[in-house]
């Protein structure tokens, strides 16, 4: 008796041993998932948090007619056609009059974005009283120079192995010892479009295709989606070969690659039907087939979760079918629905490989206006820029990843809070 004593304690020893490792790994791979997760997070944010802010440099401009070529009644069309580049020179030139040889002179020019001309010439158009006076403005520097101030440019190495100049390095250290320096929120970021210039690129022609690429197939994916788990769940016959082959093939849609889709998209929606590519219409057809299954299944499960009591009362109380799914149990299962469907759609937004195919990958500059103008997506525009070769680009990348994770996170955060809010413990 003592010795199968011994070999149940034995065997229990081993076995309590056994669970100690298990939750060991357990823990350790929780642990090892969260580091991974924060030197990623912190990553991103180290490297797109600059991209935020942006280098100012204070100009002192001549503002004369002469200066401008202009009359100083000029009509608005001709102060449009203004020379505001010589003015924004002839601004510099008189801030470093010492700079007399040629290639210090093209290196002065590009102290300033190529933008400001166009800045200036937004303000004399806006306030035509400018002209005559010498107003002082701040303009955007160029890339180079914002990413110097930036700290990402050391000035100790060898002058041939960085961008700027020794002689450009004095020109900063006069401009910053004198208070014409300044950097400010990157608000250009925010209310731009795409452009080659890093520090002129902005997202919102991005945000605003995203927006009407995410309308499109809201309205498209949650009436289909949630009719489609309607029939399923309450009034197809059950046993039957044919809805079991829908089921089915809805499931394994679910776990089909986007890029699928993508192609899908091109021979279905481009070359079968003639839509044009590059337009958040195209691309909310897409992104509506990839998200339909996602928000077939999670509706049903939320229908299915609905106590059968709930429609045993109805058709107590004589309701039809009809008044019986729409009335009670749809009701009731809307909590779960919307969160599945934010869910799916919070999917959606992140997709790039299936608009990759459907040409929404071109550089667009305008701001889109409807769902039929060419347009990029935020992932697209992610995209874009992480293949550009200017460093400037690598933290308006991240910059943009940001801004993408907090639409994702307030999403999935928005579904927490709806099931939180609505849900019912039966």
């Amino acid at each position: 008796m003592s010795n199968k004593t011994e070999l149940v304690r034995a065997s229990l020893a081993k076995r309590y041993a056994r669970e100690k490792r298990f939750r060991f790994y357990g823990l350790a791979s929780i642990v090892l998932s969260l580091t991974f997760l924060v030197i990623l997070l912190t990553t991103i944010f180290m490297q797109g948090w600059p991209a935020f802010t942006q280098t100012y440099m204070q100009l002192e401009v001549n503002l004369s007619a002469e200066a401008l070529g202009v009359e100083s009644t000029a009509s608005q069309e001709k102060l449009r056609a203004a020379n505001y580049d010589a003015v924004v020179m002839n601004a510099l030139n008189a801030r470093f009059p010492g700079v007399t040889e040629r290639k210090q002179k093209m290196a002065l020019k590009k102290l300033v974005s190529s933008s400001a001309a166009y800045d200036l010439q937004k303000q004399v158009m806006d306030n035509p009283q400018l002209i005559g006076t010498q107003p002082t403005i701040w303009v955007m520097t160029d890339d180079d120079i914002d990413t110097y101030f930036k700290g990402k440019i050391d000035r100790t190495q060898a002058e041939a192995d960085r961008r700027i100049k020794d002689f450009q390095l004095a020109w900063l250290d006069d401009l910053a010892a004198k208070g014409e320096i300044e950097r400010r929120f990157n608000v250009p970021f925010f209310t731009s479009g795409d452009s080659r210039e890093p520090e002129q690129a902005g997202i919102l022609s991005a945000l605003m295709g995203s927006f009407y690429t995410m309308l499109v197939t809201m309205t498209l994916a949650f009436p289909i989606g949630v009719a489609a788990a309607i029939y399923l769940e309450e009034f197809a016959p059950k046993n039957n070969p044919f809805v079991d082959f829908i089921e089915v093939n809805i499931n394994n849609l679910a776990a089909v690659p986007s890029i699928v889709f993508g192609l899908l998209g091109l021979a279905v929606f481009i070359q079968f039907f003639g839509m044009p590519r590059s337009t958040p219409l195209v691309g909310g057809l897409v992104l509506t087939l990839i998200t339909l299954p996602t928000i077939i299944i999670a509706s049903r499960a939320a229908l299915k979760s609905v106590p059968p009591s709930i429609r045993q009362a109805a058709y107590g109380m004589g309701a039809s079918r009809v008044q019986t799914v729409f009335h009670h149990t749809l009701p009731l299962a809307m909590p779960g629905i919307l969160t599945g469907t934010i869910i799916g759609m919070a999917h959606a937004l992140g997709e790039t490989a299936p608009l990759l195919m459907i040409g929404m990958v071109a550089f667009i500059v305008d701001i889109p206006h409807g769902i039929t103008d060419p347009a990029a997506i935020l992932p697209v525009q992610i995209y874009l820029w992480s293949d550009s070769p200017e460093r400037a680009f690598t933290e308006k990348t991240s910059a943009a990843i940001i801004v993408l994770l907090f639409f994702l996170v307030m999403m999935n955060l928005l579904a927490v809070l709806l099931r939180k809010r609505f849900e019912r413990r039966w």
